[in-house]
């Protein structure tokens, strides 16, 4: 590949990395991404040819569009606000038009001839598509094509900048950049690396390493500052608009609707669950008090709120006897447009990044309005109940306050009364803890569970019990409410969600619509405590479970989803401080089980330390034997023994070998002449032998050469030889 055609390729990859961001992030749909990447490939092909357009004309086009990207904001935009309110949405429709402009700039200007301004152009407007897509997701899948987009803007940035340099130098100073001389690509395999056009190959290896370095270097920014501020653009599509059944009049099959959606409305992390799901756990919401016949509703004295505020971010609701009865949860809630706050009953305390919060005398708990962002908040609560024998011994003596939770409606069914009585009286309950047991044993065996709305009529919760006996937690709970009430037992309906699935990948709950429910709370004045009861049948009440392949990729990207927003897109002060205290707990927990096993080895030494030492000392001494053995037979008993050698040892060491042929020759009667040289003796002499090592000789001796471990040891065989000539005579 030619400089030209990587340059050429660097540039394009950039413009559609950009694109590419722009379409993870939703701001353009599939269509126009397609057209661009149509757009993209002719650009491509048509270089050079006289259909690419002249500056002249790309400009007359540009000027020419403006009309069109006028009628585009002016009538389309309302078009678009009007299709995504009917469909529940808020998308930001003049950010869908500013993506068409933007593209379309960017294609006119890959179709002209392009000098260097025209490059910069479409480098500047990748950038900002980048920009645009960073503000309209909060997805990890934008991270994968930011991380595209600047390897690919680096190469772009690297070759752009050569490709200017080199119309005044020549090519061999361009390689200053990565000198072709670089130890890390000597040893690459050159089979795949060919000498022409190396600078093409090299430079992206070296993007790479740059972005690397880039990605090291801001990482300790990135850790110890923490986001303060939202995205510039919010884009509203991710909200679940009009959503219903956590208000203060909810009416009966609202609910149902909700548990017909597999949407995610949350995640929950449980921190005291030791790694492993909890069971009973239910995501509190909102208590209501008043029955109409046909709704739940909240009374005069339900509906007054308390207001909190606390610049720290700490909110302290109750109290608990013991610490350890503490659960903490800590969610992460999608936006949505319900103000109301989920929490494991009793709620204690709430820590979050919270303005406020409003707490009605029901125990649900409010913030402000998040239909446009995910809230992120931590929930202290004490979810231990008094034990049944407690429960049993209470005679249900109740104030004037309690009243309300009595309340039936008017032209109240008589039916429900006497059907009270009689599952009484099979059970034999004889105590108000057993009555409310015996009442939701006799809801879950007799009745069916069903999402499907059978019960109606002026009298839903009569046809419920009476004629259809199939219907969803609703049912059930309104059902228990109403018949406790008959009995004299305060009692109120609760609207909030079941656990969810346990995601073991992302160790955290994932909550969706369809885990909405319903159930009883039963008020017990000795204790002061309201006891949960759930009559729903367990087939309404039975988590979400996935499977197979698809599902364990789909928990391993909740869980990367999750993450992405715990330490990226929400990372504020309260997730610093939490990360910094579980690194100094692993630092802690680190240093102390180093410390145990220092303590342990220090006990373990005074057994192991004597043998250890004599193995020492007598495997030394054999390696000293060996290494001087092997030195004696080599260079003989006088210079193999010397251990410390001189400069000019250390010089004629090089060339001891033939030091060694000179003796033995003398020893043969054949001596060299002051005149002669190495050479004109060895063929004075006439051995072959002789002349193989002189000539190795004078290329240590006067060329500076290092002889490779076979010619050492044939000269080795060559003088041994002649030694062993020397013993024969």
């Amino acid at each position: 590949m030619s400089f030209n055609t990587y340059f050429r390729l660097a540039s394009y990859s950039t413009v559609a990395a950009a694109a590419l961001a722009l379409f993870v992030a939703g701001g353009v749909g599939v269509g126009l991404a397609a057209v661009f990447a149509v757009v993209l490939i002719a650009a491509w092909n048509l270089k050079g040819t006289r259909w690419q357009l002249s500056e002249r004309i790309a400009l007359v086009v540009i000027l020419a569009s403006l009309p069109i990207f006028y009628l585009d904001w002016r009538i389309l935009t309302p078009y678009l606000q009007i299709e995504f309110l009917e469909t529940g949405q808020r998308a930001n429709a003049e950010v869908a038009v500013l993506a068409h402009l933007i593209l379309f700039l960017s294609a006119v200007k890959l179709l002209q001839r392009k000098a260097d301004r025209d490059w910069f152009f479409l480098y500047l407007i990748s950038f900002f598509e980048v920009l645009l897509a960073a503000g309209l997701t909060a997805s990890p899948a934008f991270l994968a094509t930011l991380i595209l987009y600047l390897l690919c803007a680096l190469s772009t940035v690297v070759a752009f900048e050569i490709q200017k340099a080199r119309r005044k130098v020549t090519a061999t100073q361009t390689r200053l950049l990565v000198p072709p001389d670089s130890t890390l690509f000597r040893k690459l395999p050159m089979r795949l690396w060919r000498r022409r056009y190396l600078e093409t190959r090299r430079l992206p290896l070296v993007s790479l390493g740059l972005l690397v370095l880039i990605v090291v270097l801001a990482l300790p920014l990135f850790l110890i500052a923490p986001r303060t501020a939202l995205s510039a653009l919010k884009r509203g599509g991710n909200g679940l608009a009009g959503f219903i059944g956590f208000s203060d009049n909810v009416t009966l099959g609202e609910i149902g609707q909700l548990k017909g959606n597999d949407e995610i409305f949350m995640h929950v992390r449980v921190e005291n669950a030791n790694g492993a799901p909890r069971t009973g756990l239910r995501w509190r919401g909102v208590a209501l008090d008043t029955f109409t016949g046909i709704a739940w509703k909240k009374s005069a004295e339900a509906a007054s709120f308390e207001d909190q505020k606390d610049e720290r971010g700490f909110f302290k609701l109750g109290t608990t006897e013991d610490l350890g009865h503490l659960t903490a949860q800590t969610f992460y809630l999608e936006p949505v447009d319900t103000p109301v706050l989920f929490g494991a009953p009793r709620i204690l305390g709430v820590q979050g990044k919270l303005p406020f919060l409003r707490i009605d005398s029901e125990g649900a708990v409010q913030t402000r309005p998040h239909d446009q962002e995910r809230v992120v908040y931590k929930v202290f609560s004490d979810i231990t109940e008094p034990s049944p024998s407690l429960l049993r011994s209470d005679r249900l003596e109740y104030l004037v306050p309690a009243a309300r939770y009595l309340q039936l409606p008017d032209n109240f069914d008589p039916r429900v009364a006497a059907l009270t009585r009689k599952v009484i009286m099979q059970s034999e309950a004889r105590t108000g803890y057993d009555v409310a047991r015996a009442i939701e044993s006799y809801l879950r065996d007799n009745y069916q569970y069903s999402l499907d709305l059978k019960a109606g009529g002026a009298e839903p919760l009569s046809d419920f019990l009476f004629h259809v006996k199939v219907g969803h937690c609703e049912y059930f709970a309104t059902a228990m409410a109403v018949m406790l009430r008959t009995q004299g037992m305060a009692s109120r309906v609760v609207n909030g969600f079941l656990p969810g699935e346990y995601n073991e990948a992302a160790g955290a709950y994932t909550v969706r619509q369809s885990d909405a429910h319903s159930w009883v709370e039963v008020y017990f004045p000795q204790t002061n405590s309201w006891v949960t009861f759930d009559p729903t049948p367990p087939a309404g009440r039975t988590a979400r479970a996935r499977s197979g392949l698809a599902g364990y990729l789909s928990k391993y990207s909740e869980a990367l989803d999750l993450m992405w927003f715990q330490y990226v897109v929400g990372y504020d002060k309260q997730e610093q401080r939490s990360l910094a205290t579980s690194l100094r707990k692993d630092l802690f927990d680190l240093r102390r089980s180093s410390s145990s096993a220092l303590a342990r080895g220090q006990s373990l030494l005074p057994l192991i330390a004597r043998p250890g030492v004599v193995v020492l000392i007598i495997s030394s001494v054999l390696i000293v034997i060996i290494f001087l053995a092997g030195r004696v037979r080599r260079f003989g008993w006088h210079r193999g023994l010397k251990v410390w050698q001189s400069g000019s040892d250390l010089e004629s060491f090089r060339v001891d070998f033939y030091e060694r042929l000179i003796a033995l020759l003398e020893s043969r009667g054949l001596r060299r002449e002051p005149h002669q040289t190495p050479l004109e003796f060895a063929a004075a002499i006439g051995m072959n032998e002789a002349h193989a090592i002189t000539d190795a000789y004078n290329r240590v001796r006067f060329g500076e050469e290092k002889l490779s471990d076979s010619e050492r040891k044939r000269i080795e065989e060559f003088l041994s030889a002649l030694e062993g000539r020397r013993r024969e005579n």
